[in-house]
C-alpha cells in the first residue's frame, strides 16, 4: 500500500523536531561533562574521586595533572566534625 504523498512532509517535520530534540540534549549533556561521556553505574570509588576533583578543579568532571594540590586543597576537606555534647 502506498504512503499518500500529503504524508512525507508532516513525517519529515516530525522527524526533524525528534533530530533536533536529540542533538540539543546531547549538547546540553556534552557542555555539563566537559565534552567528556557521562559517568554511569558509580560506585564509592569513584564518588569520592569526583568529590576530590570537584574540590581540585571547581568542576565533577574536571581533571587536574599538577602535581602538588594547591593550598585552599587542604582546608576542603570532605570530613566534617561535629561536636560531641
Amino acid at each position: 500500500m502506498p504512503v499518500p504523498f500529503e504524508a512525507i512532509l508532516p513525517l519529515g517535520i516530525i522527524a526533524g523536531m525528534f533530530a533536533a530534540a536529540g542533538a540539543g540534549i546531547n549538547a546540553l549533556q556534552r557542555q555539563k561533562t566537559l565534552g567528556k561521556p557521562p559517568r554511569i553505574n558509580l560506585d564509592q570509588w569513584d564518588r569520592a574521586i569526583m568529590a576530590r576533583n570537584e574540590r581540585l578543579t571547581g568542576h565533577v568532571y574536571g581533571q587536574s595533572d599538577a602535581v602538588v594540590a594547591p593550598d585552599e586543597f587542604s582546608r576542603s576537606a570532605p570530613v566534617f566534625v561535629r561536636k560531641l555534647s
